[in-house]
């Protein structure tokens, strides 16, 4: 069977990045990191190819330079069983430079996208009821983080 596998482009920091990712994400590891020689001009010692595995899924990650950063078009999504684990993942995804965005996405330090999303609110925006739902995206549109139980309420009033 044929593997499609994301590869990250990062400007320069690949290991710090996939490093920290691993160390944050449970069922995760570095697997291997082959680093350019120190021949090549400017490149010598950083992240030519690396594999890592995020809660048990393949990644490859090099660093290639700015010529193309991250943009929102692409996303990690990390699917939270409760508002402690929203947090966590929040809270260490934006530290040390990372940046806030509407609806449950933030961007890393790195700039990479991710969308930190509660079970929960997946649950209530497919809710059989469309005014329960209507009003738990209601909610939703007017948070970064999302916080499961102004959504619940929301989605309960009349």
């Amino acid at each position: 069977m044929t593997d499609v596998t994301p590869f990250l482009w990062f400007d320069n920091d690949a290991e710090a990045a996939i490093g920290f990712y691993t160390e944050l994400i449970p069922e995760s590891a570095i697997i291997s990191i082959g680093r350019y020689p120190d021949e090549v001009p400017g490149m010598g010692g950083k992240v030519m190819h690396a594999h890592f595995r995020l809660a048990g899924r393949d990644y490859y990650a090099m660093d290639a330079g700015p010529q193309f950063p991250f943009t929102e078009a692409v996303s990690l999504y990390v699917a939270c069983n409760d508002q402690q684990e929203v947090d966590r993942y929040w809270d260490a995804l934006i530290a040390d430079g990372g940046e806030e965005q509407p609806c449950g996405w933030l961007k890393d330090r790195w700039g990479l996208s991710w969308q930190i999303i509660p079970d929960r609110l997946i649950e209530l925006i497919r809710h059989p009821d469309p005014e329960t739902a209507h009003r738990a995206v209601q909610a939703m549109l007017t948070m970064h983080r999302i916080d499961i139980a102004a959504i619940e309420a929301a989605a309960a009033a009349a």
